[in-house]
């Protein structure tokens, strides 16, 4: 039979090495994402697979296209590839044999008794047309890859050994070695789960002519910014390990290896030895998590008819339930077609209609669960017409499934007063009818509620989360106007109406007796109340001179618009992200940019604003009678809030610095700093700590940390690689994040920085059609992530206003377990 249009040659080797390679157990199912396996022929399909046993082999290359002695690098690279395969556990040995006899490839018997082929050779056309066929069959035929350094400079001009490495070196790169520190994202493939979070070595860094993120699966990256990456840099995403199922068999690439001491290292053996692993059928391995091919994008609900939100409102929040149903608020805002009331006169101001929407996975159906009648629809333009209240925020009883119970975060239009432009925000309960996705309101039990001010935008925040313990966390803004302050420390105490301040967050975020610019944590009883849990910020008893200046509601204090939370049930760590100011650029007079924010908080903190940002950077105080003078910096350590609008403490707990901030030039900018503290805020002297990171116009929206449900049978779950890893976004998808990061455990608690990210913007797709405007994003319990694109205006719902979900197509780890070398691990 004839295979493919191949040469009389090339069958004889597809069907003689196939069945070598059978022979020895080695045949495994075409990958999904390389060309498919050849069509079996009677030879093949006669043959039945011996349990591996001692037959596994590794065969090293070492030929080169360039005459002269033999390379201390491939002598070093032998003997470390032969220790290998003799140390470890028995069933995990193997034998090697090394040559840079490159008939070996011709030889079909011989080559089919090797389950990993390692090219340890330097560059140069070192395979004839004959030769390269043979391994093309060999590859077809399910058998294993391993490069090394020098191999991505092998076989120039083979389109096919360019996709079997995956890349090609650069020219303009480094020449020498130099240490650096190598990010290691994966922490589930054996070639790098045992290595270090950061792992620093020496090695000659390769750059990319083109970088193979997205079509290979990277498990490994160097950090550019430590050390010197030459001209032809790849910037903040330099892979440098990776692998991928490549026509019918496995490659697994290293761009280390470039030194003799390389192979010297217990690490690199390590990193070597769990390439061999997966290439030789050892062991499974997922190479395909990050192939953004593996991913499809689907928008779950339809535009709303003319009129009518009977889709989706104006997106603001989603949760999903155990059985798969996902419910999904509109924040107050109606479309176009609907009045907007901006007359204080009016008893309509600001009236609008919250709704929850429930979608079924079972129906591919939507239905209108209720709406509550908020304060929330008034519109956009100047600071003191539009409005961020409404209907804020959704999250469902840990015992949904029996009782139903819902909980709202939302301001009810009926309780605002229009004469001193005051309102109630409260967290309340109703019951859903599990049976008909029906909202009862009157069913509402309010647990808690606290006064805002509603004369000027802005910063309400919204977002809420429960831990294991069954407490709710509850994310309040700072309730203060983005202007009056220039754009920097919302510290104004002048501007008021009626006696209420609305332009300094000292009398809200920065007050330890105010429920806004918080994240509230309370233990919800099943009678509708509450309790307080230990471990809060304030026990609500605290003095200051002699009065009660504190609530003990709080966990968190010093946040400006925190929209999303998230806590990892698995580690009850609380993740949180938060909306900074508007300033452009950093001020020497006034201090820092605006920084949008993310933080892993471990336990009750002050966040610092409006006294400082990033990681404490403080900002400038002023006060009466004249605001526009600056006053002292801020002290991060010893924060006092001395504002003629505080009611609290004075003295305020020392501020925690946070783990990710950005700005319009960059992420975690940070200057040099005087022998107080303070920065320069010399734009030109900044460092920029997070490379992946930058803003413009930016607004955080911190996502989900991932969790892996080994037991879960669902098709569509993201795999394994992305366990543990925290999920963070900005509402725009221009140069604004939306990354995958891991944090040090060690570190991440005291604002230390990530130690890897990697962009998911190819998977979950930017655009006008794609997701433009990220509002929330959850997984499921079928493992797949649903996102609220919040539609292309403000304060409204458009054609653009969906529910997405992203699901996973890859597959699962290969080889398949009844295809491993030596049984089912």
């Amino acid at each position: 039979m004839r295979l493919r249009g191949l040469s009389t040659r090339r069958q004889t080797w597809v069907a003689t090495v196939t069945a070598g390679i059978v022979a020895a157990g080695l045949m495994s199912a075409p990958a999904a994402d390389a060309r498919p396996a050849p069509e079996p022929s009677l030879t093949t399909m006669s043959i039945k697979s011996p349990p591996g046993g001692a037959n596994v082999r590794v065969l090293i290359f070492y030929g080169s296209a360039a005459a002269g002695d033999e390379s201390p690098l491939v002598n070093a690279g032998i003997e470390a590839i032969e220790k290998i395969g003799l140390s470890g556990p028995a069933d995990q040995r193997f034998k090697t044999e090394a040559t840079n006899d490159a008939s070996v490839f011709t030889n079909e018997t011989k080559l089919g008794r090797f389950n990993s082929i390692v090219f340890l050779t330097g560059g140069g056309d070192v395979l004839d047309p004959e030769q390269e066929a043979g391994l093309e069959a060999y590859m077809e035929a399910g058998g294993g890859f391993v490069g090394i350094h020098d191999a991505a400079r092998a076989e120039p001009y083979s389109d096919w050994f360019t996709g079997l490495v995956g890349a090609r070196p650069a020219a303009g790169g480094p020449t020498t070695a130099q240490r650096a520190v190598v990010e290691v994202g994966d922490r589930t493939h054996p070639a790098t789960k045992e290595l270090p979070l950061q792992w620093k070595r020496p090695d000659k860094w390769l750059n990319w002519a083109k970088n193979p993120s997205g079509d290979v699966h990277t498990v490994a990256r160097v950090r550019e910014s430590s050390y010197q990456p030459g001209s032809s840099a790849n910037g903040w995403d330099h892979p440098m390990s990776w692998c991928r199922d490549y026509d019918g068999g496995r490659s697994f690439y290293t761009g280390m290896g470039g030194t003799v001491s390389s192979y010297d290292e217990t690490d690199f053996r390590s990193h070597l030895r769990g390439a061999l692993l997966w290439t030789t059928r050892l062991a499974q391995a997922d190479c395909k998590a990050t192939i953004t091919g593996n991913y499809q994008a689907e928008r779950l609900t339809q535009p709303n008819q003319p009129g009518r939100n009977d889709q989706i409102g104006e997106p603001h929040g989603l949760v999903t339930a155990p059985d798969g149903r996902v419910l999904y608020i509109g924040r107050g805002g109606a479309d176009s077609s609907q009045p907007v009331v901006t007359d204080w006169n009016d008893p309509d101001i600001g009236k609008g209609k919250g709704e929850i929407h429930v979608y079924d996975p079972k129906t591919k159906k939507v239905t209108l669960a209720g709406a509550l009648t908020v304060f929330g629809n008034k519109g956009g333009g100047d600071e003191l017409i539009k409005v961020e209240e409404g209907l804020l925020g959704i999250e469902l009883d840990p015992r949904f499934e029996e009782n139903g119970w819902v909980y709202l975060h939302y301001t009810p239009h009926s309780r605002i007063n229009r004469d001193t432009r005051m309102a109630e925000r409260r967290v309340s309960r109703f019951t859903l009818d599990l049976a008909t996705n029906k909202l009862d309101l009157g069913s509402e039990k309010v647990l808690l509620d606290w006064p805002v001010q509603i004369h000027s935008c802005c910063h309400a925040g919204g977002g809420m989360t429960w831990d294991s313990k069954g407490n709710l966390y509850i994310a309040t803004g700072d309730n203060n106007s983005s202007r009056f302050s220039d754009g920097y420390s919302g510290n104004n105490p002048e501007p008021n109406y009626k006696g209420v301040s609305f332009a300094d967050a000292r009398r809200t975020a920065g007050n330890t007796n105010n429920l806004n610019g918080k994240i509230l944590r309370i233990h919800p009883e099943p009678d509708g109340t509450y309790t307080l849990p230990e471990g809060n910020l304030f026990t609500g008893e605290e003095t200051d001179e002699g009065g009660g200046k504190t609530r003990g509601e709080i966990y968190v204090m010093g946040v400006r618009n925190p929209a999303r939370i998230f806590v990892d049930r698995r580690t009850d760590i609380l993740y949180a992200g938060w909306v900074g100011p508007d300033a452009p650029a950093p001020s020497t007079t006034w201090g820092p940019a605006k920084y949008d924010t993310f933080a892993v908080i471990t336990k009750a903190s002050n966040r610092g604003w409006p006294y400082c940002m990033g990681n404490k950077q403080p900002y400038r105080d002023r006060n009466l009678p004249d605001p526009s003078k600056p006053l002292g910096w801020y002290d991060c350590d010893h924060p006092k809030n001395e504002s003629p609008n505080n009611d609290g403490l004075v003295n305020l707990p020392p501020v925690t610095g946070n783990n990710i901030w950005y700005s319009p030039q960059g992420g975690a900018p940070d200057f040099p700093r005087d022998a107080n503290g303070v920065p320069s805020y010399q734009q030109e002297e900044a460092t920029y700590g997070l490379p992946w990171l930058k803003g413009g116009g930016q607004a955080a929206m911190n996502g989900p940390v991932y969790r892996y449900d080994a037991t879960s049978t669902s098709g569509t779950k993201w795999p394994a690689y992305w366990d543990g890893k925290w999920f963070v976004g900005d509402f725009y998808d221009a140069d604004q994040p939306r990354n995958a990061v891991l944090t040090d455990p060690k570190t991440h608690g005291d604002g230390g920085l990530p130690v890897h990210s990697e962009s998911l913007k190819k998977i979950v797709p930017v655009g006008n059609d794609g997701i433009k405007n990220l509002m929330d994003w959850k997984f499921g319990p079928d493992g797949a992530l649903y996102v609220l694109d919040y539609g292309r205006g403000f304060f409204t719902s458009d054609a653009k206003s969906a529910l997405w979900r992203v699901t996973y197509t890859g597959g699962g780890p290969t080889p398949a377990a009844d295809q491993l070398a030596r049984g089912a691990r």
